[in-house]
């Protein structure tokens, strides 16, 4: 009889599940659905004011091209992406899954395909962990309102929310991250989502599941800024390319590769992952500039990627114009992204430093006076136009101490400190 392996603890179990995950550090949003027609937002049909009767007919007008989740998957990977989330139903109820509890669906609709199943085929066929968004808000369903105002109604909207997710867990193979949203109208206890969560790790006892509907879950989810979570706590920043999540093409504002290259840096520095998001248009093509834009990151990732990718244990740094760090024990990396020439001082690093390379490059001279680092002899253009990366090997636990006031130290930084004397008093003359 084969030996069964004794359960762990719920903590650790967690953490058995979270290790790919805090790996990964980079991930690709995907939303696409009714609303990608209409290109005004992934909202419309709630700031619009849309009438289900008007909205549904989208159903029908929806014609995906040929198999467009495979181009995302491969500039996923060309990105240096290492999973992917894609909207299985968004707000306005539209599933892109076969399911059995509604025909407002892609199988039974316009695409009359499964597009869910597509994206898992393509997901897996670049070797990236998949994840299903879900959520749990639904304007087009009759109970999505009035359950927080009728108990008949809940039960009904409840069995529907549960029982689509049990078929997400269950049609699909081995799935990675179940990434719910918006759980309004109802308290957690209104939508039983300790069932639920407790549901979907017996369907998929390795998936992770985000806090979004209603309880911690497994990691954190700040959407359009990076902020670290609780110390031990995983956490994951989900960021538009411009400010909207589902393609809308007069929304222009997109960001630069640079920019996503430092969004990376902030990830990594607080130990969480960047979840990027994409909103391709009705036939599933990526909006210029993204693939360009994804590509230059990917390139980039190529030649710094362990700044990022294992980079963790940050000092609390302060602000510089030229960079700033991530850590990966008794190495530095800093992440010039205004390179000044020939000559880098880089201020208040209370550690000793041993040793300073341009990151896969050539050494670099430095002298360290006090609590100043200069780098000199550096190449008079940035190596890398992006950020160019530079290693420094260090002794000592690094912290970087500036303060707002210009103060020079004038002792031994790493000194033990002492105790200034008291002061003899005199008696006044």
């Amino acid at each position: 009889m084969p030996a069964t392996r004794k359960p762990l603890k719920p903590q650790d179990d967690q953490q058995r599940r979270l290790a790919w995950f805090r790996d990964a550090r980079f991930g690709m949003f995907i939303h696409w659905g009714l609303y990608s027609q209409l290109g005004r937002h992934e909202w419309v049909m709630n700031r619009e004011r849309i009438p289900v009767a008007e909205y549904e007919p989208l159903a029908d007008s929806f014609k995906p091209g040929k198999w467009p989740a495979r181009k995302w998957a491969q500039l996923a990977k060309e990105a240096g992406q290492r999973y992917m989330v894609m909207t299985t139903k968004h707000h306005e109820g539209f599933c892109l899954f076969d399911s059995a509890l509604t025909d407002y669906n892609a199988k039974r609709r316009g695409p009359g395909r499964d597009l869910v199943a597509e994206y898992v085929e393509a997901c897996r066929e670049q070797g990236l962990r998949v994840g299903f968004y879900y959520s749990l808000m639904d304007w087009h369903h009759p109970d999505g309102a009035r359950c927080a105002r009728n108990e008949k109604a809940r039960r009904r909207f409840v069995d529907y929310i549960h029982g689509q997710i049990r078929e997400l867990l269950t049609n699909y193979g081995k799935i990675d991250i179940l990434w719910y949203d918006v759980n309004w109208p109802l308290s957690p206890e209104g939508w039983e989502s300790e069932r639920m969560n407790q549901m979907a790790l017996e369907l998929q006892p390795d998936i992770i599941i985000n806090n979004r509907n209603g309880l911690p879950g497994d990691f954190g989810t700040p959407e359009q800024h990076i902020t670290p979570e609780a110390a031990g706590r995983m956490w994951e920043a989900c960021m538009t390319f411009n400010t909207s999540w589902g393609y809308t093409p007069i929304d222009t504002d997109y960001k630069s590769a640079r920019h996503v290259v430092e969004m990376l840096r902030q990830v990594a520095a607080g130990g969480g992952n960047l979840l990027l998001n994409i909103g391709p248009d009705p036939l599933g093509n990526v909006p210029a500039p993204c693939p360009s834009v994804l590509r230059q990151v990917g390139a980039w990732l190529q030649q710094y990627g362990p700044s990022v990718y294992e980079a963790t244990d940050p000092f609390q740094g302060e602000w510089l114009i030229t960079g700033a760090f991530t850590r990966k024990g008794d190495t530095l990396y800093f992440h010039c992204n205004r390179w000044p020439g020939s000559e880098l001082a880089i201020g208040g690093l209370v550690c000793e430093i041993t040793s300073a390379r341009l990151m896969g490059g050539p050494k670099v001279k430095f002298r360290q006076v006090k609590d100043r680092l200069v780098l000199s002899g550096l190449p008079e253009k940035a190596p890398n136009p992006l950020t160019t990366v530079i290693e420094l090997g260090f002794k000592g636990e690094p912290r970087q101490v500036l303060g707002a006031g210009h103060v020079v130290i004038d002792k031994d930084p790493w000194a033990a400190p002492t105790r200034k004397p008291a002061a003899k008093k005199t008696k006044a003359k």
